[in-house]
């Protein structure tokens, strides 16, 4: 058993997965580069962040992987081993904007599947990548 039947959504090749939509507010930006301990000054520093070219402090591609991650594990509805994370970036997440993730199953195979994702802001696409995850069975790390 692979542990695909575990999941809420059975995933296909062609399943899209529910898009998330994520306000994205100083707080999140800051709080998130801090939290996984990138102390760039674009990440917080408005006035450095301009001074570099910017017209805001932006987001980390560690936040923007984190998220991807969620949408992928919110999206499939159940739990997955994250086997292979590959994005890149594009336009910058800035305050007061959105970012939409959308997704879409590309392959089922033996026990992964693969998601094709694309996070968009106001300024076009901000990451888009694919994410290899493996279905873990419920009974797995299960207390006993």
């Amino acid at each position: 058993m692979t542990g695909l039947d575990d999941l809420v959504v059975v995933p296909q090749v062609g399943t899209t997965l529910p898009t998330l939509e994520i306000e994205l507010t100083r707080t999140l930006i800051v709080a998130t580069a801090i939290a996984s301990r990138d102390y760039q000054d674009v990440h917080h520093d408005p006035a450095l962040a301009l001074q570099r070219g910017s017209r805001d402090i932006f987001m980390n591609i560690l936040t923007s992987n984190a998220l991807v991650e969620r949408f992928v594990r919110r999206g499939l509805g159940g739990d997955v081993r994250i086997r292979r994370v590959k994005v890149r970036l594009g336009a910058p997440n800035h305050p007061g904007d959105t970012m939409t993730i959308t997704g879409t199953v590309t392959a089922v195979d033996e026990g992964t599947v693969t998601v094709e994702v694309r996070g968009d802001n106001s300024l076009g696409t901000h990451v888009s990548g694919l994410v290899v995850v493996e279905p873990t069975r419920r009974d797995e790390g299960s207390a006993a």
